[in-house]
This record gives structure tokens, sequence and C-alpha cells, in this order.
């Protein structure tokens, strides 16, 4: 097999790197970030927990309070306290996060309706293949990374 004229990794963070423009671009349209975008997204019409958000987004946690914070400053969102258990916050979105949120996933879903009409079924097919035997691997190596950590605290 030839040797690829990029590594892996330059491929993936290129391809991110403007699936994130644009996304960041159609958000700043709607005068959200791109962050904000990936929220309204989250949050379904039942709402969603706030500690169910954060493994969703990936975000870190102060990160995603202040944002959350702008979010509702804006009225996107608003927070509801749970009557049972007052440590749950659940989170809904307003008509105005609502709304933004249909353009949002209008944008999302057809750019992504769009790949599937351009690229053929096998090859989607390779590229979900590839992407999770690659995310496998990335679990080992941090596993093996996390094992040289805890073995260096025992010397």
């Amino acid at each position: 097999m030839d040797k690829p004229a990029f590594l892996y990794d330059h491929v993936v963070r290129h391809a991110w790197h403007r699936i994130s423009r644009m996304y960041n671009h159609m958000a700043a349209d709607q005068e959200l970030t791109m962050s904000m975008g990936f929220i309204l997204l989250a949050i379904g019409k039942e709402g969603i927990l706030s500690t169910q958000l954060g493994p969703k987004m990936g975000m870190e946690p102060t990160s995603l309070s202040r944002t959350l914070k702008l979010m509702e400053e804006r009225e996107l969102i608003f927070r509801v306290i749970d009557k049972k258990d007052k440590r749950k916050v659940h989170l809904y979105l307003t008509e105005i996060g609502i709304t933004k949120r249909k353009v949002i996933r209008n944008f999302v879903v057809g750019f992504n309706e769009r790949i599937f009409r351009e690229i053929a079924p096998t090859k989607m097919k390779a590229f979900y293949e590839v992407a999770e035997k690659v995310d496998k691997m990335i679990e080992e190596e941090l596993f093996k990374q996390a094992q040289v950590i805890d073995d260096d605290d025992l010397e």
C-alpha cells in the first residue's frame, strides 16, 4: 500500500476545521455560537437535565455554565429546578430557542443529507468503520497512557 500523502489526524483535523467554520458562520447568522447551536439541538421538546448535557456536549463544566448563562440571558433557554430533588435542574427551550433550533437543525440535517446524496453508501460504510476503529485505537492508547501514569505513581 502506498504511503499516504497526509497523516490521518491531519485529514480529520482539516475536515473538522472546515465543518466547524461552516457551522460557526451559520450560527453567527443566527447570533449564536456553534456551541449554542449544538446545545439547542441537544435540548429536545421534553427538555434535558443539565447534568446530562455536559457529557453530551463534551464541554468543560465552566464553559458549559457560562454558555448556558448567556443563552438564558438571551432568552433561548430557561431552567426549572426539580420539585422532588432540588439538586436537579431541567433545561427547556423558549419560543426564541425553538425557532433558532429549527433553523440550525434544518441546516445541519440538510448538510448531512447532501453528504449522503453525494457519497456512495459503500464509501460511507467504510468511513464509519474506519472512524470506529480509530476511536477504539484511541481508547486503547488513552488506557495505556493512564496505566503508565498509574505505574509512575507507584514508584
